[in-house]
């Protein structure tokens, strides 16, 4: 499910939130959590390697060859540093709420109400963006909004790839370019995750590291091809069928959670 949902506008945060809750099961525990991030940056790093090489090989050449003169920069140069300025959004908010976020915002009526109300947003964006400007004539400006987008991703039910697709096509952005620099853009982002994650794992088990490495391939090879999918699908589709599903969990998670109740 991580794998799937992580990539597609969907919020994996969400799912694993749900999942469980609908079906009465367990946490699946910090070795399973950090398999998950392990695997979807790898399947970010293995889809988007040659971007980022030709990145930091063309970074470190205008550096050494125009220093700080960023008039001079090739695209692919300003496109890292923009993906840095973007992430600062994140990475802040992760330090300041997300042990809050964990502690109070985990209730499944609260990622249902989430991941409806970002599904309509994100209809939004998709329908009446003009979607006309290519990844080249993003700006500092564009990757700063579509960074904050990313930090409301904390927030379960949000989607990071849904809200900063959603923010980079209010922005004007193609359907496959928002997707390329918003996925570009999670790459920071799991690596900080798993940064933070992987101190725990000298604690782990024999039983939890086999957790995790299932985890953790699982997580990878479905990721990759979710990628893959959505790069394609944005193509020629809208967001539309994302939406409708967002709605159905939303819906059922809600009508489940009155049943018990009234139960």
């Amino acid at each position: 499910m991580q794998g799937v949902a992580e990539f597609l506008p969907i919020s994996s945060s969400g799912h694993l939130i749900l999942v469980p809750a609908l079906f009465g099961w367990e946490d699946q525990g910090l070795a399973f959590d950090v398999g998950l991030h392990g695997g979807t940056l790898l399947a970010l790093l293995a889809y988007f390697w040659r971007d980022w090489y030709v990145m930091f090989r063309t970074g470190l050449a205008d550096l050494v060859r125009h220093g700080a003169r960023v008039a001079a920069w090739r695209t692919d140069t300003r496109l890292l540093w923009l993906l840095a300025v973007g992430s600062v959004p994140a990475a802040v908010a992760g330090l300041l709420f997300d042990s809050w976020i964990e502690s109070h915002v985990r209730q499944p009526w609260l990622v249902a109400i989430m991941l409806a109300l970002m599904g309509t947003v994100m209809l939004a964006a998709d329908s009446l963006a003009p979607k006309r400007r290519p990844m080249a004539s993003v700006g500092i400006r564009d990757a700063l909004y579509i960074g904050v987008g990313q930090a409301f991703a904390l927030i379960p039910g949000v989607s990071r790839s849904g809200a900063t697709v959603t923010v980079a096509l209010a922005r004007g952005l193609r359907r496959e370019d928002a997707v390329r620099f918003a996925f570009l853009l999670g790459t920071p982002a799991f690596v900080g995750a798993l940064l933070l994650k992987s101190a725990d794992l000298a604690a782990l088990s024999g039983a939890e590291a086999r957790q995790m490495v299932v985890g953790f391939v699982t997580s990878a090879v479905v990721g990759f091809a979710a990628i893959h999918f959505l790069l394609r699908w944005v193509r020629t589709r809208s967001l539309l069928v994302f939406v409708l599903y967002r709605y159905a969990v939303a819906i059922i998670t809600l009508a489940i959670g009155a049943y018990r109740i009234a139960g």
